[in-house]
């Protein structure tokens, strides 16, 4: 089907919430995808950091016809090959390089998205809070959480609420709990020890991204995540690191939390976690997990086979090919070459989750259509702000073929 076709059709039958660029991709391999005429181009946004190990990784398709063929859904009322084994995996990736002080083993919830992975992470807070409470002889129920200005938690009501950016909330309001999130400056220190001081016995946990990603990828800095770290422990409240965008390995660490020396109670991962199968999970501590009992939270077809199996090739092939060493080398390589481009003025990021911020005779929507003629799929998040999440794979050529194609274009 052309693409003028495909247009017609999603015109009159498919509701119009994406602006979409105008291009029907029909084939992908490694960094590149081809689209219904055969034009290649080089991919730079990923899927919005979806595509880790490139476009049909040989790995993850055989990994999907296998399982495809031989059982893809039962439903979460019985125990399937791979589950146990991948829980184990992102529990021992959240504890790498801890010391056996802090070596508390952690227990995952597999959903569908991210969204239900901070929908679940939300409810736990909440639940752990209450059930502390009432340890306490307490019938006060802590429900506030705090989190940042710009941030972005998902599209449903819940995560809509957290997600303090009100061009977002405003055709939505009033949401139903909107009151019962605080957003705060991020890195703003001072800020943040104020609204403790003001609702710390209200606040049952604090909700972060390590890097901001949706709002054009800004960091958190170390000294700022551990005073929210000393601030949720003070006040007896859960830290929460939304690391649906920044973890899988895109910041190069496992989690892009262990940049800093900083561990949270509750961690929430998904779009690169299953390479392309819609997955998210949501991993706590044990003490944290365990106030969650059977019938209280569920999911129909979250760790469902066929994206448990995706999830653990992902995984496994990361660490077969050395994938984190290439994310940090690439990465730094990717953030020196954006910072030589004309017009810049400033570049953001860890490992393949980057940014580059041009003055203001860029418009940066403007460059992504006309990257599409110079065989480029781009990202922008703001008026001039390109956003790059490629798959994880992205090579030093393939930032060599970027610049010189976006240096053209500006």
């Amino acid at each position: 089907m052309t693409l003028q076709e495909q247009q017609q059709l999603e015109e009159t039958y498919v509701m119009h919430t994406f602006g979409r660029k105008p291009v029907e991709l029909v084939r992908g391999e490694g960094m590149r995808v081809w689209d219904d005429a055969g034009n290649e181009y080089l991919d730079f946004i990923g899927g919005i950091g979806v595509i880790s190990l490139g476009h049909c990784h040989p790995a993850l398709v055989k990994t999907l016809q296998d399982q495809a063929a031989k059982l893809m859904h039962v439903s979460n009322y019985y125990y399937i090959e791979g589950r146990g084994e991948l829980a184990k995996k992102i529990n021992d990736l959240v504890k790498l390089n801890l010391s056996c002080a802090h070596a508390e083993d952690w227990q995952t919830f597999f959903a569908n998205s991210g969204a239900e992975a901070n929908e679940c992470a939300i409810k736990l807070a909440r639940l752990y809070a209450r059930r502390q409470k009432e340890a306490e002889g307490s019938d006060a129920r802590p429900q506030l959480i705090v989190t940042l200005e710009r941030s972005f938690h998902g599209r449903t009501c819940e995560t809509l609420a957290a997600t303090a950016q009100p061009v977002k909330q405003e055709a939505f309001s009033p949401l139903p709990t909107e009151k019962l999130y605080v957003p705060v400056p991020a890195n703003d220190i001072e800020a943040l020890e104020k609204t403790f001081a003001e609702h710390g016995d209200d606040i049952c946990g604090m909700m972060l991204e390590p890097v901001q990603g949706e709002c054009g990828v800004y960091p958190c800095t170390e000294e700022y995540l551990e005073a929210a770290r000393r601030l949720t422990r003070e006040h007896g409240a859960v830290l929460i690191f939304d690391e649906v965008q920044c973890g899988m390995f895109r910041c190069g660490t496992p989690f892009g939390f262990q940049h800093a020396n900083v561990q949270p109670d509750i961690i929430t991962m998904a779009k690169g976690i299953a390479g392309g199968v819609p997955m998210g999970a949501c991993a706590a501590r044990t003490r944290v997990a365990k106030v969650f009992e059977p019938g209280i939270h569920g999911s129909t077809f979250g760790g469902s086979c066929l994206a448990i199996a995706a999830a653990n090739t992902v995984l496994d092939t990361i660490e077969a090919e050395g994938i984190a060493q290439n994310v940090e080398e690439v990465g730094a390589y990717l953030r020196e070459q954006l910072a030589k481009l004309p017009h810049i003025k400033e570049v953001r990021g860890l490992g393949l989750m980057v940014a580059a911020e041009f003055d203001d005779e860029i418009d940066a929507p403007a460059v992504v259509l006309a990257a599409l003629d110079a065989g480029l799929l781009l990202n922008a998040t703001g008026p001039h702000t390109l956003r790059f999440l490629p798959p994880l794979v992205c090579a030093r050529d393939d930032v060599d073929a970027l610049i010189a194609r976006l240096h053209d274009l500006l």
